[in-house]
């Protein structure tokens, strides 16, 4: 059985646009996978906390070692690396703020990005874990930055591609809907082809 990772980060609950595509991916692999599961990881309604010492230091204990209150810290990471781990498509909306992803998706990164679980290290240094997998990241920003003087403040899309790579996660696919804010017609010439986009690569 086939199994989706929907993850959602805009702090908006009406009116995101990439809460508005991911869903529009979800609804089209869940027609095309009959009996597959799709997992949901909303990070705006349940937020994660932030990385701490202590939660480092349960990250490099090894399991066996680590104490009652290490297993309770790791506890949350291990759900999210045990969700990423079981999926074979991620589809995450991630809108940019500030020209780069909003703080609760780098919480995630941060819980998933797990040394030994998710990456390790060899002789020739790192190297991802979470292979075989594919990821349609779609990207939502209110000016232009593919291109133009604002491209060199792109901070959103090059982040997850680079962090998704670093994992092992190679198959990433950018659906971008850029000038979101340059008006109402560059709005839905942004969403319809980003729309297109999505229909090509379910």
């Amino acid at each position: 059985m086939s199994t989706l990772l929907h993850i959602d980060s805009s702090a908006r609950f009406t009116g995101s646009i990439t809460r508005q595509l991911s869903a529009a991916y979800a609804e089209q692999w869940q027609a095309k996978n009959v009996g597959g599961k799709v997992v949901r990881r909303d990070l705006a309604k349940d937020t994660l906390p932030h990385i701490t010492e202590a939660l480092i230091g349960a990250y490099y204990t090894p399991a066996d070692k680590r104490s009652a209150e290490q297993q309770s810290i790791i506890a949350l990471s291990d759900t999210l690396v045990d969700e990423l781990l079981a999926a074979d498509t991620l589809v995450i909306g991630i809108p940019m703020y500030n020209f780069a992803p909003p703080s609760a998706f780098k919480a995630w990164i941060d819980h998933i990005c797990r040394v030994g679980r998710t990456f390790g290290y060899t002789d020739k240094g790192a190297t991802g874990l979470v292979t075989g997998k594919r990821a349609i990241v779609i990207l939502s920003r209110g000016g232009v930055y593919s291109e133009g003087p604002a491209q060199a403040l792109e901070f959103q899309g090059t982040y997850i591609r680079g962090v998704l790579g670093f994992l092992g996660i190679t198959d990433v696919e950018l659906v971008i809907a850029e000038g979101v804010s340059m008006g109402e017609e560059k709005t839905k010439q942004a969403i319809a082809q980003a729309q297109e986009q999505i229909s090509a690569n379910v």
